[in-house]
């Protein structure tokens, strides 16, 4: 997957330095993926919420971190919208 907004997971990274490997982690596998649908991101990460207009909510190092993002399937591409601490996340409002 084509990933867009990625300044956004490095500047987080730079705040939350033990998020690090985690991210890192995530973005290879994401890189890699070539998810069709949300069955797909659901095999690969068995915790993701989906949300309506195509936003995923990844859990992130054991949950400590989420990342909120929006899967255009058809053309291949992330776009990061938002990441956050858990604490930060349940301020969010994304309905």
């Amino acid at each position: 997957m084509k990933i867009a907004g990625r300044d956004k997971i490095t500047k987080f990274m730079r705040r939350h330095a033990r998020s690090r490997s985690s991210l890192t982690s995530w973005l290879a596998t994401a890189e890699e993926a070539q998810w069709k649908n949300p069955q797909d991101i659901k095999e690969r990460f068995g915790s993701a919420d989906f949300l309506s207009e195509n936003r995923v909510i990844f859990n992130i190092s054991g949950n400590n971190y989420r990342l909120v993002v929006l899967v255009r399937y058809v053309e291949g591409q992330l776009l990061i919208v938002k990441i956050g601490t858990h604490a930060e996340y349940d301020k969010w409002k994304l309905d």
